[in-house]
């Protein structure tokens, strides 16, 4: 299996970088998975809501410009439905049953996702109605995809 993670912005934070490579390095036992980072858009801090479309559209183009035709979409969204680790593994293993093989996960910038990137998406994740920095839900998401494989695979790590 092919996962991508798109995520807009460049990651700084270094307890946040050490967090993610350690979870990617352990996916490599189970899958391909590739972070892809699109710049984000530079905006003042006070935006109108003409503005934050204009923003939310250029970094969606960037995000669909990374995905395949054939690439099976989850985009996080608050507004999305919300998952067990067992029910996202049970999403994972029923997209590799039916050939599936190629999954992008997209993680918006501050602002969310476009309206363009949210209609492609073949499905829309939740993990909470909180609102989180999306730094932090790329270690969230690649930690609940590598949950989702030991699940899968009924080995121990998942309580």
């Amino acid at each position: 299996m092919n996962i991508s993670i798109i995520t807009v912005g460049k990651l700084k934070e270094k307890y946040l970088k050490a967090g993610i490579e350690e979870y990617l390095k352990r996916l490599t036992a189970y899958a391909k998975v590739e972070v892809m980072e699109v710049p984000d858009e530079k905006a003042p801090e006070e935006l109108s809501e003409v503005e934050m479309l204009q923003v939310k559209q250029k970094e969606g183009e960037r995000i669909l410009g990374k995905i395949g035709a054939d690439t099976h979409v989850i985009a996080l969204a608050i507004n999305g439905k919300m998952q067990s680790s067992e029910e996202l593994a049970e999403t994972l293993d029923k997209l590799a049953t039916y050939g599936k093989s190629k999954i992008a996960f997209i993680i918006g910038g501050s602002l969310g996702l476009s309206e363009e990137v949210l209609k492609r998406a073949n499905e829309k994740l939740s993990f909470s109605k909180m609102t989180f920095p999306h730094q932090l839900m790329k270690l969230i998401l690649v930690e609940q995809i590598y949950r989702a494989f030991r699940i899968n695979r009924g080995e121990p790590y998942h309580k």
